[in-house]
């Protein structure tokens, strides 16, 4: 994995069940955040965490921000080896090809799934970040206390919640 510079990076965090009416505003959305992080921030670094849904949409558009800013990085953190073991074709070959266009990845427990990993690899990208971006329209779960977690780290955190 690359080194990454703290405060030039940013974490994304967000809910895997996205409506499809949604979808374009939350991209929108994404892509005008990461722009400003990367032009008044000079952020280079964008981590995420693999998973379906919000992680997906995040990734993708920070790819497509790449061919304006071939400068910047994905960084995916992947919490276990067997994270797409129950997903669907299409969304365990979306994952593939992600992985493949990153940067880099790791695996944050590098073993099948266990108890906490998530919890580990959400803790390892709000430590790995100064910025983050979050999908959090819930005030509990994964999302939420991923959130918590980084006001409590002291992070910048856009919270996008009313889309």
């Amino acid at each position: 994995m690359n080194t990454i510079n703290i405060s030039k990076a940013c974490f994304f965090t967000g809910h895997r069940n996205i409506k499809s009416e949604s979808k374009q505003l939350l991209v929108n959305r994404v892509h005008l955040l990461c722009t400003e992080l990367i032009t008044k921030h000079n952020v280079t670094d964008f981590i995420a965490g693999g998973a379906l849904g919000f992680d997906t949409l995040a990734e993708c558009t920070v790819l497509n921000l790449k061919k304006e800013y071939p400068h910047i990085r994905l960084h995916l953190f992947l919490p276990c080896t067997d994270q797409t073991l129950r997903w669907n074709i299409y969304d365990k070959k979306m994952w593939e090809s992600i992985r493949l266009l990153a940067d880099d990845y790791t695996f944050i427990t590098n073993s099948a799934y266990v108890d906490g990993c998530m919890q580990l690899r959400n803790e390892a990208m709000v430590n790995s970040a100064l910025f983050g971006i979050a999908y959090c329209k819930r005030k509990f779960g994964g999302t939420a206390s991923t959130v918590e977690y980084a006001r409590r780290k002291r992070r910048y955190i856009n919270i996008i919640s009313d889309i």
